[in-house]
């Protein structure tokens, strides 16, 4: 059974520094790109970051490009998301999620599998 476990959520200050963690169980993580995605209340799903399947290729979303990172340990089936610099806009909850194909690209419609997400709060 595929299963995707994020973990590593929290309430943080402005300009802290908090890593995510997404553990995959039941499938091969290094066949697939993985990406993170966000949902703050009342907004649509975004699609934060992606990385190909051997991690050399990496995408983010304009608004946290130079202060998040995604990495992945296919040996670990786990997948992280280090967010420095945190802002209050980042507060939402943040889902891991593995992609149709090796590569990134597509839409949302393209992630086959999801976690449960887990909640980032960024407040002073």
């Amino acid at each position: 059974q595929v299963q995707l476990v994020d973990s590593g959520g929290g309430l943080v200050q402005p300009g802290g520094s908090l890593r995510i963690s997404c553990v995959a169980n039941g499938f091969t993580l290094a066949r697939y790109a993985m990406g993170w995605f966000r949902q703050a209340p009342g907004k649509e799903r975004e699609g934060v970051s992606c990385i190909s399947s051997s991690g050399e290729s990496t995408y983010y979303l304009d608004s946290v490009k130079g202060r998040f990172t995604i990495s992945r340990d296919n040996d670990k089936s786990m997948v992280y998301l280090q967010m420095n610099s945190l802002k209050p806009e980042d507060t939402a909850r943040y889902y891991c999620a593995s992609h149709r194909y090796h590569y990134c690209s597509g839409t949302r419609n393209d992630y086959d599998y999801w976690g449960h997400g887990t909640q980032v709060t960024v407040s002073s």
